[in-house]
């Protein structure tokens, strides 16, 4: 049988509702990744071009500490949902850094993401780039941006995971 997690960023609280609604109709386990210094309301402020999201998501290439002890171990699981908002038209820089500290050889890796506006493809692209950074052996599902049960239904249908 195939195991799953669903692991899941959230500054505002929108991508934790979508991934419980991922891990409750895949009834699995869900886990919240945090940052090692964890965001205030002004370091969230997009507006502000000298607010600490800004600075880090022009910064190319840069990582975000994950705090470690919300990593788990991923042995034993198949398949590893990632969700996280849309910053600047990208993931969290804290994606990349989880994607580093997780072995993720061997794994189907579904990314999902919420945003306003945004589409998925630069996401995607991202995602992708940093499974080739580390070298690992890992098949990438096409990700979708996400804002209610029935886009998870759709989704999780396209990637064959239900």
């Amino acid at each position: 049988m195939t195991k799953t997690i669903v692991l899941y960023f959230s500054s505002t609280g929108t991508t934790k509702q979508l991934a419980e609604i991922i891990a409750n109709k895949l009834a699995t386990e869900m886990v919240e990744l945090k940052a090692l210094e964890p965001y205030s309301p002004a370091d969230l402020n997009w507006h502000d071009e000298q607010a600490r999201t800004t600075i880090e998501q022009h910064e190319h290439h840069s990582r975000v500490p994950v705090d470690p002890q919300t990593l788990p171990d991923l042995t034993g699981y198949d398949q590893v949902i990632i969700g996280h908002p849309i910053w600047w038209g990208i993931p969290p820089r804290l994606i990349a850094d989880t994607i580093d500290h997780l072995d993720l050889n061997g794994k189907v890796l579904a990314p999902f993401a919420t945003s306003g506006g945004s589409t998925y493809s630069r996401s995607q692209s991202f995602i992708e780039r940093t499974i080739q950074e580390n070298n690992y052996q890992t098949t990438v599902k096409t990700g979708q941006i996400l804002h209610n049960t029935n886009d998870v239904d759709q989704w999780l249908k396209a990637i064959n995971f239900i």
